[in-house]
């Protein structure tokens, strides 16, 4: 192999778009340290929006009991067909009405809830105050909050790629293939 396909390769690992020949997969890790390592993404990510206020994903379930909150998913259509967070709507759905979820705490998310920061980052910008869950639907599900598709309740989630592959022990996680995370639609 050259060195431009080696160091393309290495690019690719760290980037975590494709995992080492040999390296143990994410499952390999307990419920536990998955949690920790979501935690510590979501801290690196946090400082390109350092202003946008968080929730976590206790405080979220939280106003879930008392319908208090509302859910905006920023994640792409094939991630939102797999599960979403209960009731949650699109941040298109969102954006044509915003004032119509006054009263409500509107709570953005995505996977680790780096796009739902920039999301809120932008509306906060604009005069609209959001919330990022932070962690996203990661956190959520390994604290223990159920995910929903057309069905109802399941045990599936979308986790982007493999470096984001922390999803709850019992869940089958689903990934944009290798083109789909180079060039994003």
């Amino acid at each position: 192999m050259n060195i431009k396909w080696t160091l393309f390769i290495v690019i690719l690992i760290i980037g975590g778009l494709i995992m080492p020949p040999g390296s143990p997969g994410e499952s390999a890790l307990s419920d536990a340290q998955k949690i920790k390592q979501v935690y510590r993404m979501y801290s690196d990510y946090k400082k390109d929006f350092p202003e946008v206020m968080d929730m976590t994903p206790q405080a979220a379930m939280a106003l879930l009991k008392k319908d208090q909150i509302i859910f905006v998913d920023t994640r792409k259509p094939a991630e939102m067909r797999v599960s979403t967070l209960p009731a949650a709507i699109t941040k298109k759905e969102f954006l044509k009405h915003p004032g119509k979820y006054n009263g409500k705490t509107v709570v953005t998310y995505c996977t680790i809830s780096y796009r739902s920061g920039v999301f809120a980052r932008n509306m906060a910008e604009e005069g609209i105050t959001v919330y990022n869950l932070t962690g996203g639907i990661l956190a959520w599900t390994l604290e223990g909050g159920k995910v929903y598709d057309a069905a109802g309740v399941t045990k599936r989630i979308h986790v982007y790629g493999n470096k984001w592959d922390l999803s709850p022990s019992g869940y089958e996680t689903e990934k944009f293939g290798f083109w789909e995370q180079i060039f994003p639609k």
